[in-house]
């Protein structure tokens, strides 16, 4: 099957919308990026530029921006949605009336819902009733400054129907920005929602001083948490070595431009949660709200995930970032 993806609408103007826009007007689509506030559709219409997500990028002026979600949806092929997890079934359920019946629907979101324990593409379908090969995933290691930037980076464009994959992939391919497709939604789901937790623990082994042995260790026990959720729920385990795994998890609990590995960071040097959101600077720490749906889904599948535990119960559960550090060391011994 051909699908057409030419007109493409981004819903959500904070970092990794805007800049998920810029990739896809930089690749010669046309696009037009909604904002929830005027004040940024309309920086980002006149003045090509998003001073509130991205200070000091210019965005290219062929994009084009508005606060009207239903002008926004008019006539287009595809639509991007670029909200936080926890609110994208809300904003569906206000978007999807007027989205075209045969468009292309593109999920950014990387969490499980707390109430559901689904992942994104799940809400998609269960708010707009669309089948499931007309839902795509993108995930990888993409966080939004350097792409912003134009630094070189891959991403994974996940789709049952293997046809709309590629045609999304043509969509937003640039010199900068390199698209790999994979059948796999659900690894590539649930890489993405889980890395964030995975992060938020390498960013509390930071703030208590710990280095890169320990990062390494996080990562690769996180990665194997990962592996046998995913496995429980059907996922492809090569998944988890890819972009949407492995990629995406050595991103984010590596750089100081992961909003998930500051926020941990701040609860290791002992801030509260709330004290935490600030170093985010108003945008959300996805895992700090997955980190309990996952572990729901986990013990729904009888699969052990402690590191996610630990990150639950140091947000919600009243533990010490100290305490969580010593139950996971104290953890029995047993083959890798």
């Amino acid at each position: 099957m051909t699908v057409a993806v030419q007109r493409i609408a981004v819903m959500g103007a904070g970092s990794w919308g805007t800049t998920f826009a810029k990739v896809l007007a930089d690749a010669g689509r046309d696009v037009v990026l909604w904002a929830r506030r005027a004040e940024v559709a309309d920086a980002v219409q006149r003045e090509h530029g998003n001073p509130d997500y991205l200070p000091g990028v210019t965005l290219p002026a062929s994009l084009q921006a508005t606060a009207c979600a239903k002008e926004a949806l008019d006539g287009v092929d595809a639509v991007v949605f670029a909200v936080p997890s926890q609110t994208l079934r809300e904003n569906l359920s206000d978007w999807h009336k007027s989205m075209p019946p045969e468009a292309t629907l593109i999920s950014l979101a990387k969490g499980v819902e707390l109430t559901s324990l689904k992942r994104m593409s799940e809400v998609v379908i269960d708010v707009t009733a669309v089948s499931s090969d007309q839902v795509v995933v993108i995930s990888g290691p993409n966080l939004a400054r350097e792409i912003a930037a134009e630094q070189p980076t891959a991403s994974v464009v996940a789709c049952t129907d293997h046809d709309r994959a590629v045609a999304v992939q043509r969509a937003c391919g640039t010199p900068y920005f390199r698209p790999y497709t994979n059948t796999d939604v659900i690894g590539c789901e649930l890489g993405g929602a889980c890395k964030n937790v995975i992060a938020l623990a390498c960013g509390v082994a930071a703030g208590l001083g710990y280095g890169d042995n320990t990062l390494a260790t996080l990562i690769t026990r996180g990665l194997a948490e990962m592996g046998r959720l995913g496995a429980a729920l059907g996922a492809d385990p090569m998944t988890f070595a890819g972009l949407a795994g492995l990629g995406d998890l050595v991103a984010t609990c590596s750089s100081p431009l992961s909003r998930n590995r500051s926020f941990g960071y701040r609860l290791g040097v002992g801030d509260t949660l709330e004290q935490a959101q600030q170093s985010t600077h108003g945008q959300v720490a996805e895992g700090v709200k997955s980190c309990s749906s996952i572990q729901q889904l986990a013990t729904r599948c009888g699969v052990e995930v402690p590191i996610t535990d630990g990150v639950r119960r140091v947000c919600y559960g009243g533990q010490s970032s100290r305490q969580m550090a010593a139950e996971l060391l104290g953890r029995a011994h047993k083959p890798e």
